[in-house]
């Protein structure tokens, strides 16, 4: 896939921002001492923002947020924006939607040029690499570490920085993702989240005494079960073919891209491996994929047609659309039942992390900054906003604590197959805390994305004797690709 004329036309005007600002460089990255083991000052890196002395010192400032919320999360968000200035009535926070998260890229990057980003902004970490190719995202590491004390307008305080509570309460998976990208730094912090979850007809599963699969080993038994008893089905769909790949190399622990050195590692024997196998398993009608099926696979799922998947791997997000049209008397035609997806290795589960981040843009203000992390702060640690966020968006909060919040609880105790198929798809992301990875982010992650997708959708649908030197023809090409487009 190619990208879009805005984004290249963005790309390139960034790298010559660059280029003309080769000699005025962005300020060096610095260090603050910290007690080693043995009393030793160590030299910890901690990014291209430093805190003012004192923190926020109660100036009227103006922070742009931009997002891609549409009225129901908006209409969340105000109420907390509310909130937050009840703290903070000097901070003023604009809140605006820029359309999908594409064109949320596409306008940073073009207003990067000319220093006109806005203060914050929803992002996913390839947008983030986009952006540090101009260093116009803020390192939240200083931040973070922020000692300084905040008075509230009630005359209460806070401390500027996250507590280590604080930090324990973010699930890992989700807080790490904002350190991926190569240098060790912090460039974002989570807001919401979702994943891949298995959907499966849990009416047919019972009648027929099948066991929801929990390995790859235990999908293909299930899948030739499923296809003898219904010949006509195709017992699987799987909707991003891009999170397969990526998923099954962070599940068998080979290599797929890095964020430094030679970027796109995903060549490899094991790789082609699983392909093959795939490869075999759609050849024999056990699966197909939202390419190849020519629309999300959710549709085949919930079908009353003679072809019909018993089984559906999507997002945890769209739970409402693996639930089948209700029949006339409010009952659905049969019962959602929803799991974590097969694994490689059922003790060492992994389970991609998906959904918006936020990041903090870099001004000339310091104060801007700070104000854009008190709100960031705020967002994202709030148990009430996220709980309240969570239940609105269909997104997983990100913090463990969402868990005990009443409002959130009685949501999950909700949780069924049918009218609360949203509660009981989030119960069992919460369940899976654990197993949640990101792929590291550079300029030319996303094409690895686009490039693998591409690669195992051509891959499943070859055929003929030289199967083995078809799917390593396709490889290659996808890493020229890859490395043609980045």
């Amino acid at each position: 896939m190619r990208r879009s004329i805005a984004f290249l036309l963005a790309l390139v005007m960034i790298v010559g921002l660059l280029a003309a600002c080769g000699s005025n460089p962005a300020p060096a990255e610095t260090t603050a001492p910290q007690g080693g083991e043995s009393g030793e000052t160590v030299q910890t890196p901690v990014g291209n923002f430093q805190v003012p002395e004192g923190g926020y010192d109660g100036s009227t400032v103006e922070i742009v947020f931009y997002n891609t919320m549409g009225a129901n999360l908006a209409a969340v968000l105000e109420t907390y924006i509310a909130e937050f200035n009840k703290l903070y009535p000097n901070i003023t926070v604009v809140s605006t939607n820029v359309g999908n998260y594409d064109d949320c890229r596409d306008q940073i990057s073009t207003e990067i040029t000319v220093g006109n980003q806005p203060n914050i902004a929803y992002c996913y970490p390839d947008h983030v690499a986009l952006y540090n190719l101009a260093k116009a995202v803020t390192t939240l590491d200083a931040l973070i570490a922020s000692e300084e004390t905040v008075t509230h307008a009630d005359g209460t305080t806070e401390v500027l920085g996250l507590t280590a509570e604080q930090v324990a309460d973010f699930i890992p998976g989700y807080y790490n993702e904002g350190k991926q990208f190569g240098d060790g730094l912090m460039y974002t912090l989570p807001l919401s989240k979702s994943t891949e979850v298995l959907y499966y007809n849990k009416t047919f599963f019972d009648a027929n005494g099948l066991t929801v699969p929990t390995t790859w080993d235990e999908m293909k038994d299930v899948c030739a079960q499923i296809k003898a008893i219904d010949p006509n089905s195709i017992p699987l769909g799987y909707d991003s073919e891009a999170n397969w790949f990526i998923t099954m190399t962070e599940q068998l622990g080979t290599p797929y891209t890095s964020a430094e050195g030679d970027h796109f590692l995903f060549d490899n024997a094991e790789n082609h491996a699983f392909i093959k196998m795939f490869n075999e398993w759609y050849q024999a009608g056990y699966l197909t994929t939202q390419t190849l099926y020519g629309a999300y696979t959710s549709g085949l799922f919930t079908s009353n047609t003679e072809v019909k998947s018993y089984m559906s791997i999507g997002s945890s997000a769209g739970a409402t659309y693996q639930r089948p049209a209700a029949n006339a008397d409010g009952s659905y035609p049969f019962e959602v039942g929803i799991a974590t997806i097969p694994q490689a290795n059922a003790s060492n589960p992994k389970v991609i992390s998906q959904g918006p981040s936020l990041c903090i843009f870099q001004k000339e203000n310091p104060q801007e900054v700070i104000a854009s992390w008190l709100f960031v702060k705020f967002l994202t640690t709030n148990v009430n906003f996220q709980a309240e966020f969570g239940m609105a968006s269909g997104y997983v909060p990100v913090l463990k604590s969402v868990a005990e919040n009443p409002v959130y609880a009685e949501f999950i105790n909700s949780a069924d197959g049918g009218n609360f198929i949203s509660a009981l798809s989030a119960k069992v992301c919460l369940a899976q805390a654990d197993a949640y990875y990101t792929s590291p982010a550079f300029n030319g992650s996303s094409e690895a994305r686009d490039q693998v997708g591409a690669l195992l959708t051509k891959c499943l649908a070859l055929t003929g004797d030289n199967l083995d030197e078809q799917i390593a023809d396709a490889f290659a090409f996808a890493v020229e690709e890859c490395e043609y487009n980045s």
